[in-house]
């Protein structure tokens, strides 16, 4: 068989590996003067390749029961199994893998060098045009000539990061071949919001507890850093509120909780402040919330509830009380775009999952399979997405490799 990887990411050259086997033939063709360009920037140049609570909690499809077949126990231990095998030792911290080294170059040299043993061809600098369905098989046009084929795999990867070649191509070639594509959009990305209050607190950094409600339904929460930028909010537990956003065309807004495991109620929030006005002789309230937050936020917080900074606890009546607990604990802000794909990590949407079966092979058109991001698949921070990568690989080219064995 003749086998014709589309894309040299991580996805792609791990299903060249596993489709290599007997006397087959695998081409893998990468539009890119070199493949893996987007691993080598994962996490910041230290390739978060997994995590140890791969469940199917931390990903995002509208075909989730089909996922939830395909992220368990078993497959989770394939991927580290060849991880293993290809020599890369893991630094894992708390959950996180990590190549011991700290070097995504690590990862890269130990799947290029797989490839290179197991005889896999990788052509640099071919741009695919089209596929084409054929009764022999396919053709697969590009803009250096033509490969007829017995199988392909497209594994191009989504529209993040465009500046690594992800331009979207897959789903353009899954489209003309008739597969439903789920509504595309940036994910893992920074939120865009409109508040007024954004200039005073642009670079302050805070842990906090953050929820994303679409029409006034909660809809995630997380607990972790939150960036405050001069277009909106960022950080890692933004960035997974942003993978159950389909569209910004709801009332979508992000409540902050910059108390949470401080105070549990109004009550407690008040006995907290009474006890700390009474211990703390002589401050005001700014200098009493300054003793759990940035100077900044205290300042917006006040601002926002019309209360002096020169104000005494004792002198704020209850009414003034709740709204400032309000605020300290559900500071909104309105949601009016994402940062798009030049600052997103990873694609949700794509390829629907209900056209592809468990190996990953269309189900409409047969001999054809699709990897990686180009899927309706999304996950969270913290190696979910490159995990995916390599199982959808693995799954995929160890398909096409038992048939040709």
């Amino acid at each position: 068989m003749k086998v014709v990887v589309i894309g040299g990411g991580a996805s792609g050259i791990v299903a060249s590996i596993f489709a290599k086997k007997s006397n087959n033939e695998v081409i893998v063709l990468e539009k890119n003067s070199k493949c893996l360009k987007k691993l080598l920037i994962t996490g910041n140049g230290k390739c978060n390749y997994f995590n140890d609570d791969f469940s199917i909690e931390h990903y995002y499809s509208k075909s989730i029961d089909f996922l939830s077949n395909i992220v368990n126990e078993d497959n989770k231990n394939m991927v580290l199994d060849f991880m293993s095998n290809i020599g890369v030792v893991p630094r894992i911290k708390n959950g996180y893998y990590y190549p011991y080294s700290n070097q995504a170059y690590t990862v890269f040299n130990a799947l290029l060098k797989e490839a290179s043993l197991r005889g896999v061809d990788i052509r640099n600098n071919v741009n695919v045009l089209n596929i084409v369905r054929n009764d022999a098989g396919f053709i697969v046009y590009t803009d250096n000539g033509n490969y007829s084929c017995d199988k392909v795999i497209i594994s191009t990867g989504g529209k993040s990061y465009p500046k690594t070649g992800s331009e979207g191509d897959g789903y353009i070639f899954g489209e003309r071949l008739g597969h439903s594509i789920v509504f595309i959009r940036p994910s893992l990305v920074g939120l865009v919001s409109n508040s007024k209050f954004l200039k005073d607190l642009s670079g302050v950094r805070c842990d906090a507890t953050v929820s994303i409600y679409i029409d006034n339904v909660l809809c995630k929460s997380q607990v972790g850093e939150v960036q405050f930028t001069d277009y909106g909010l960022s950080g890692i537990c933004i960035f997974n509120l942003s993978n159950v956003i389909n569209k910004i065309d709801s009332n979508i807004y992000v409540s902050v909780n910059f108390l949470d495991g401080v105070v549990s109620d109004f009550s407690s929030f008040v006995n907290l402040f009474d006890k700390r006005n009474n211990s703390i002789k002589g401050r005001t309230i700014v200098e009493l919330l300054e003793g759990y937050l940035n100077y900044k936020i205290v300042n917006v917080i006040l601002k926002f509830c019309g209360i002096s900074y020169d104000a005494l606890w004792n002198s704020i009546d209850d009414l003034s009380r709740r709204k400032l607990y309000e605020a300290l604990v559900s500071f909104r802000f309105l949601i009016v775009d994402t940062k798009g794909y030049d600052m997103a990590q990873v694609c949700a949407g794509g390829i629907s999952l209900n056209d592809i079966d468990l190996s990953f092979e269309s189900k409409i058109i047969p001999g054809l399979y699709f990897t990686g991001e180009v899927m309706d698949v999304s996950g969270d921070c913290g190696g979910y997405n490159l995990g995916f990568a390599f199982l959808s690989g693995i799954i995929a080219g160890k398909s096409i490799g038992d048939i040709c064995d």
